[in-house]
């Protein structure tokens, strides 16, 4: 099986529902996201898939985010915007341009800072 992962990023504010902390105040963050593809074949050139199309479907999904209030943007007016749930998100969005490929996304990381992340992936 081979796997190949690219990477984006984008700036957000959000605040976390019913969350004990400094972290249930609005505040922002710079987050960095990592999604990962598999396939168990590689094309006569030797890839895997083309990492410019997949850094492309990431992208579209990130613009999404990329300097809003995420409270405000659904699913996250009723779905706390953790981390977690954003990792689920952005697998769930960017797994629909997969659906009928021979690639499986397999993770997506979302980096909330240098020092803390969180994974999405279906087993």
């Amino acid at each position: 099986m081979y796997e190949i992962m690219v990477e984006d990023n984008f700036s957000a504010a959000h605040r976390l529902k019913g969350y004990k902390g400094k972290c249930e105040e609005l505040h922002g963050h710079n987050w960095k996201v990592q999604a990962f593809l598999k396939g168990r074949k590689l094309d006569k050139s030797g890839l895997l898939f083309d990492f410019k199309k997949l850094k492309g479907a990431l992208k579209e999904i990130v613009q999404r985010l990329d300097h809003h209030y995420l409270n405000e943007i659904s699913p996250f007016e009723r779905l706390n915007p953790t981390s977690e749930n954003l990792a689920h998100f952005i697998f769930r969005e960017l797994k629909k341009n997969f659906t009928k490929t021979q690639f499986k996304v397999s993770k997506v990381t979302v980096w909330e800072g240098n020092s803390a992340s969180a994974s999405y992936t279906e087993i």
